[in-house]
């Protein structure tokens, strides 16, 4: 029984702390070279739905620290070396939490013949639904004169729909310094 308990509750903590991390996946063109890109200028991208103007500044000012902090200078028109687009994607998933008061008696309980009476036993299951919001930045990075692109990144996060204005732009903060983290790529 006790072997159950801890199980369960290893089992929620991980279920907990997994549900608030934020998991980020980038990709790049090995064959450019990072180094000669100085200037940048944001973009739209082309059937991206849009986000709302709070929103948008936020993650926007976010990137332009970051990127500042690496060298990149923003322009705001041409000639920029890149160009920089973002999108935004909210999901929702249900998840099922239950519970099972799970005592009771039966085999290895008492005394008997083999040194155990089987007995009843009795347990409930309980359960509650709840919706978990997940949101997705994704950062798209073009080479302006070839109007390619050589860097990408994601970075998913569960949000939490009541949070303050505050807590929202420290999130974004921290979502993008991880996604951002890698770039420019390391040259070999």
């Amino acid at each position: 029984m006790n072997k159950i308990v801890l199980l369960a509750t290893i089992t929620f903590a991980l279920a907990v702390g997994s549900a608030h991390a934020q998991d980020v996946r980038y990709d790049f063109d090995k064959t450019k070279d990072f180094s000669k890109y100085k200037t940048y200028m944001w973009v739209p991208i082309k059937g991206a739905d849009p986000l709302d103007q709070l929103t948008a500044a936020k993650i926007m000012s976010a990137v332009d620290s970051e990127l500042a902090v690496k060298g990149l200078a923003k322009t705001a028109s041409d000639p920029a070396d890149l160009y920089i687009g973002m999108q935004t994607s909210l999901g929702t998933e249900k998840q099922f939490s239950s519970y099972n008061t799970g005592w009771g008696y039966g085999p290895g309980w008492g005394s008997g013949w083999y040194g155990y009476r089987g007995g009843m036993s009795s347990s409930s299951t309980y359960g509650s639904t709840s919706t978990i919001y997940n949101g997705q930045l994704d950062l798209s990075i073009y080479d302006s004169n070839d109007k390619q692109l050589i860097w990408r990144g994601a970075a998913t996060k569960t949000l939490d729909p009541k949070a303050k204005p505050e807590k929202k732009e420290k999130n974004i903060a921290k979502a993008v310094a991880k996604l951002l983290k890698n770039y420019p790529p390391k040259s070999k």
